[in-house]
């Protein structure tokens, strides 16, 4: 999958849609769809961006499947798989994929949050969180999984407080990262719709 476009994925929607989700979701019980989070070693197009799944490419994938088959031991193909699986959107399958590679090397922390990506795209932000917990566990400093923390916390389970303390996290970590001014970005338009109410002071440039 694609790598360096975390931010990228994220911004183009989370911008747009976070200051209008979090003003609308107080009004008429109502709010705006999540956005995508955006995965570790993949970012494709926001779904609430008007983006397209990658068509999965079955010969690719049947050979794949057979050379994880000859080579029960590797995650790479398993990785491959579940790569290939999430740009289609079959986020099932991916969290299949992901989760054997997990099983052959449990210290992959950029599966481990994609694997979490992958559940909260199938409604299981609970689940998201505690991988992306695992994810930490692995890497205490990783930024991305941070990042996509805040999303599900902001979007999954309406968490204004948690998200902003995962967003501020990136910002102390890596403040002039690609990850760090989608999580400045994300603060400050959360700030602005809820003066008072979410906490922290406003992240810096």
């Amino acid at each position: 999958m694609r790598s360096d476009s975390i931010a990228f994925a994220v911004a183009g929607v989370l911008f747009g849609l976070l200051a209008g989700w979090v003003i609308g979701s107080q009004q008429a019980g109502s709010r705006m769809p999540a956005p995508p989070p955006a995965a570790t070693t993949a970012a494709p197009a926001p779904a609430g961006a008007g983006s397209q799944a990658i068509p999965l490419d079955e010969a690719r994938a049947t050979s794949l499947k057979d050379v994880a088959g000859r080579q029960p031991s590797d995650p790479a193909p398993r990785v491959q798989l579940g790569n290939m699986y999430f740009d289609a959107e079959r986020f099932d399958e991916a969290i299949a994929w992901y989760t054997d590679a997990l099983k052959l090397d449990p210290s992959d922390v950029n599966v481990s949050t994609d694997l979490g990506v992958s559940y909260y795209y199938t409604n299981r932000p609970d689940r998201a969180l505690e991988q992306f917990d695992r994810s930490l566990e692995l890497d205490p400093m990783h930024t991305k999984t941070f990042l996509n923390m805040g999303i599900v916390k902001a979007f999954g389970k309406q968490d204004l407080e948690g998200a902003a303390a995962a967003w501020t996290k990136v910002v102390e970590l890596a403040p002039d990262s690609p990850e760090g001014q989608a999580a400045r970005g994300a603060l400050e338009r959360m700030r602005a719709a809820h003066a008072g109410e979410v906490g922290g002071a406003p992240a810096t440039p």
